[in-house]
């Protein structure tokens, strides 16, 4: 039974080794990140499963790997706040995080969802929009009201 974990190890390391071989530096660089998690990760379960470590201090460990991407969000977070309509000292008591609003979406309010000047062009609108949208659709992690509010930003400054 050893011999035929051995072969198959083997094996394992000769295709690897080849695939590695056929990648660019930048395909290396992703490929070595990404397994560098899956086996930081799978070393923490085999800990917690023999009972070395514990789960909550496992799951802190796990966290780690994605602490790298919290400087990009936080560029974004302003942009967020402004979005959801608060400011930086919150709402007050008895007011609504959102400022009320009747009837349609104004051109002014659509630049500032959009992030583009008043006298934008028709291709300035598409491109803010789908800039946009690509980074907060319900699908990749964003939410449903703010892509609803960008396709009316985008729709209320094509219409006029």
């Amino acid at each position: 039974m050893h011999w035929l974990l051995g072969i198959a190890l083997t094996v394992a390391v000769f295709v690897i080794l080849k695939r590695w071989g056929e990648l660019s530096p930048e395909a290396r660089r992703k490929m070595l990140w990404k397994w560098g998690v899956v086996a930081f990760i799978g070393v923490l379960a085999v800990l917690v499963l023999t009972g070395r470590i514990h789960a909550i201090t496992a799951g802190v460990a796990a966290l780690l790997p994605w602490l790298r991407r919290l400087p990009a969000l936080l560029q974004h977070w302003s942009t967020l706040q402004r979005w959801l309509g608060r400011n930086d000292t919150g709402p007050g008591p008895g007011e609504s995080s959102a400022p009320p609003r009747a009837g349609a979406m104004t051109r002014q309010e659509a630049c500032q969802i959009l992030g583009v000047a008043s006298d934008c062009s028709r291709e300035e609108v598409i491109a803010a929009h789908r800039r946009l949208i690509q980074k907060l659709h319900p699908d990749r992690g964003g939410s449903d009201y703010l892509a609803a509010q960008l396709n009316e930003a985008k729709a209320c400054l094509l219409r006029g």
